[in-house]
């Protein structure tokens, strides 16, 4: 038997009895993917980067419109306050009732810079596997994304009182 066959073979079993373990440890239900408990350090890795390279490759094609139109922020603040505000929280929301029970816990945007219009876009549109962040590109045409994005760029330098301004005309 020749060198490169017998390093086939070794492959070759090797493979196999790698899928062989994968499907027991499946089959067998021995991860725990309840929101409760957290991933292991290795799974949070693998999901972490998966996550971040999938959002950077398919949002770097983007193009931005522009998102300093003043007249973007009021509809912004209103899909917000009607789709995000439970899991994202917003200037004087500290907490809500669905918040605790999500993992991977959600960023409070009230409080983190969005710097990334592209990635913000993409995410809000597409959602994201297994984290409770849907597709609202399902629901909402990309102007009203976009609108999303304008908003929550600006939430975190918010007062309440400037967020609830936003919201009279979409009150009632």
């Amino acid at each position: 038997m020749s060198r490169i066959t017998k390093a086939a073979l070794v492959v070759a079993a090797t493979l196999a009895l790698m899928a062989i373990g994968a499907a027991v440890f499946i089959g067998l239900g021995i991860y725990d993917i309840g929101a409760d408990d957290h991933h292991t350090r290795i799974v949070l890795a693998v999901i972490t980067q998966l996550r971040e390279r999938s959002i950077a490759v398919r949002s770097s094609s983007i193009a931005v419109p522009d998102l300093e139109d003043g007249s973007r922020l009021a509809g912004g603040a209103g899909h917000y306050a009607a789709l995000c505000v439970g899991c994202h929280l917003a200037p004087g929301t500290t907490k809500s009732d669905l918040r605790p029970g999500l993992y991977p816990h959600p960023p409070n945007l009230a409080q983190e810079e969005v710097l990334d219009a592209r990635r913000a876009f993409w995410t809000i549109k597409h959602g994201i596997k297994m984290s409770a962040m849907p597709a609202w590109g399902k629901s909402l045409n990309d102007e009203a994304l976009w609108d999303i994005v304008s908003f929550v760029r600006k939430m975190p330098a918010m007062t309440p009182e400037q967020y609830q301004a936003l919201l009279q005309p979409h009150a009632g």
